[in-house]
């Protein structure tokens, strides 16, 4: 169930708002797409996406967790092995995420 980070009790305005609210973060998208392609382990999201800090990696995957758009995996080993994967709710932003990605594209080549 998606939990709005708003500090006030009211309802969404759109739909759109809804989905920004889940995945509008700076980093959220980023982590999506790399996850499109299989589980990742929280070092390899660290080598993937090298301009997000540790702590933003982290609290963006748990929100990304708690909204039910990923699924975070702890094995009981030494060292702790952490995986993340995509729910099937959240692999239905597959097109959604290539589509951004392309409209991306156009945008750097805009401003080039």
């Amino acid at each position: 169930m998606i939990n709005s980070r708003r500090t006030n009790n009211c309802h969404y305005g759109c739909s759109i708002e809804a989905a920004l609210d889940v995945i509008g973060d700076k980093w959220k998208g980023v982590i999506l797409f790399h996850l499109l392609d299989g589980t990742k382990r929280f070092n390899q999201l660290r080598r993937l996406i090298p301009s997000a800090t540790q702590r933003m990696l982290t609290l963006q995957l748990r929100q990304l967790e708690k909204d039910d758009i990923i699924i975070r995996k702890v094995y009981a080993e030494v060292p702790p092995r952490v995986e993340y994967s995509l729910t099937a709710f959240g692999f239905e932003l597959k097109p959604i995420l290539l589509n951004l990605r392309e409209w991306g594209q156009k945008v750097m080549a805009k401003h080039v």
